[in-house]
């Protein structure tokens, strides 16, 4: 059993994670898949009353649920993510007027995240 400060810490960056997450969806240099399911482990440490709440959102939930029980991203999720990180990265890449190791730092950002992503299974 947690000690009430731990839980509030947990609370505390599961809250921050979802944040985070909920702004990646529309900025795409945050990773929001990786973010709820930090955010989902954080609050299952926490607390159940937000980890039952977060797995009860129509959106995200059947998601999060994947991932918990199976280690799972679906496919779907996979190639939007994919399009998405090659075209927004591309454009900083190409577009963005900003130093070089912004860039490399941005690659390799992007490089990660599609690893993790793509090395994931997309079925149970």
């Amino acid at each position: 059993m947690l000690t009430k400060t731990a839980n509030a810490i947990y609370i505390a960056f599961g809250i921050l994670a979802l944040i985070l997450g909920v702004i990646g969806i529309f900025l795409p240099l945050l990773p929001t898949t990786p973010l709820l399911i930090l955010s989902a482990y954080c609050f299952s440490k926490g607390s159940k009353k937000l980890h039952h709440w977060l797995l009860t959102r129509p959106r995200i939930g059947p998601m999060i649920k994947d991932w918990e029980d199976n280690k799972v991203i679906r496919p779907r999720a996979k190639v939007l993510s994919t399009v998405m990180i090659i075209l927004l990265f591309g454009y900083t890449l190409i577009y963005v007027n900003v130093v070089i190791w912004i860039k490399i730092l941005s690659t390799l950002i992007g490089i990660s995240v599609l690893s993790f992503i793509l090395t994931r299974k997309s079925h149970i």
